[in-house]
């Protein structure tokens, strides 16, 4: 098992079989070994729970992954390699596809150090096959350059806040309890809810709400906080944004901070801004016949999704649609989903959070010029 803090790039790797600290270019770290896990965690069909201690006392990081089923499925397709996990998590996404694909490893990065230490006990057992580091992931190709990888065998990026980030009420990412504005993923960040709460101005927060779904009563909303402010809980913010809403509208569409929250710790951890530019160094770091997943959920993170793919897949194509590429442009994904894959009625009515989510893959394509390459037809433009 591998413990980095890719902040300083300080890495070390003890043996299970000796207990000795070694690092990881020494002949016993091999990114790609492949054999099964002879004490490897059960899987448990389509649903897992895992639930760790995190190192940071005896608090519980207790995480349902989604959709785990058709994650797995569609990684365990790729070539043998390794896989970034850039949201790790709680490692139940991870866990499970090392336990079904022997061919792959590994690597996840996360930017919340309580996620970090269970996703780094939950893989443990995996050894050598499994590295955790804490980073955000933007920082994945520096990320993984520093760590000796160059190509990868897959990616996944499962997006949003964890089912334990939102019940720790003392992180402030829920409205349902009292705690700081804080909705910090990574506690080393210096913006948090509060100063942007506090800090800025009507328009600004109204211009946030209405990218994220509170078109109606944005400004209402945002006006009211800054009457109201200074603010410093979570449940004070919930309480203003509550009677900004009109008595008759609050009857219908669940808790009416809700949104209000999600635009909130979007901004705080600057998650879209950050997205576009991830999804392409992971598919630029893609081996051909490897694939990159990503669950998003809500419609901002999807939209972005659906567009990066898209242009990886047509190659920026400006042609009409239905017509042959003649502006040369070139394809290097091809779309794995015809839209996006949403949970069975199953998983939802055993996990609600996993309701709103939305999985999109693509799997690169072979080299221009290679032999794969042309002998899938040397295909380029729309796919």
């Amino acid at each position: 098992m591998i413990l980095h803090d890719a902040e300083s790039f300080s890495w070390a790797m003890r043996s299970p079989s000796t207990g000795r600290v070694e690092v990881p270019f020494s002949a016993r770290f091999h990114f790609a070994r492949s054999g099964r896990n002879p004490d490897g965690k059960p899987v448990e069909g389509l649903r897992m729970v895992w639930t760790e201690t995190t190192g940071t006392g005896m608090n519980d990081f207790s995480h349902r992954p989604v959709m785990v089923g058709e994650v797995v499925d569609l990684l365990a397709g790729a070539p043998p390699g390794v896989v970034l996990d850039a949201t790790v998590g709680g490692g139940g996404h991870a866990a499970a596809l090392l336990e079904s694909a022997p061919h792959l490893s590994v690597v996840g990065l996360d930017q919340d150090p309580e996620a970090v230490a269970a996703a780094t006990a939950v893989l443990a057992p995996y050894g050598p096959r499994a590295t955790v580091l804490r980073s955000r992931f933007d920082r994945l190709g520096e990320v993984l350059t520093g760590i000796g990888v160059d190509r990868l065998a897959g990616a996944l990026f499962d997006l949003g806040v964890s089912s334990p980030q939102l019940d720790r009420s003392e992180r402030g990412f829920s409205y349902r309890s009292d705690a700081p504005l804080d909705m910090r993923m990574d506690p080393a960040q210096p913006t948090t809810a509060a100063d942007i709460v506090n800090g800025w101005t009507a328009r600004d927060m109204a211009s946030l709400f209405r990218e994220h779904g509170e078109a109606r009563f944005a400004s209402r909303i945002a006006r009211a906080i800054v009457s109201t402010r200074p603010l410093s809980t979570t449940s004070q913010l919930a309480e203003v944004v509550r009677t900004a809403i009109p008595a008759a509208a609050r009857r219908t569409g669940g808790h009416p901070a809700r949104r209000v929250f999600q635009a909130i710790r979007v901004a705080v951890n600057e998650e879209l801004e950050i997205l576009p530019a991830a999804i392409d160094s992971a598919i630029a770091r893609l081996q051909p016949g490897g694939r990159c997943v990503v669950l998003a959920y809500h419609s901002g993170e999807d939209r972005i999704v659906k567009e990066r793919f898209r242009l990886a897949a047509t190659g920026g194509c400006v042609c009409p649609p239905g017509l042959p590429c003649v502006c040369g442009a070139q394809p290097t994904v091809r779309l794995l989903t015809r839209g996006a894959r949403k949970p069975s009625a199953g998983e939802v009515a055993s996990n609600r959070r996993a309701e709103s989510a939305r999985l999109r893959a693509v799997e690169r394509l072979p080299e221009p010029g290679s032999d794969r390459s042309q002998e899938a037809g040397g295909r380029v433009g729309r796919p």
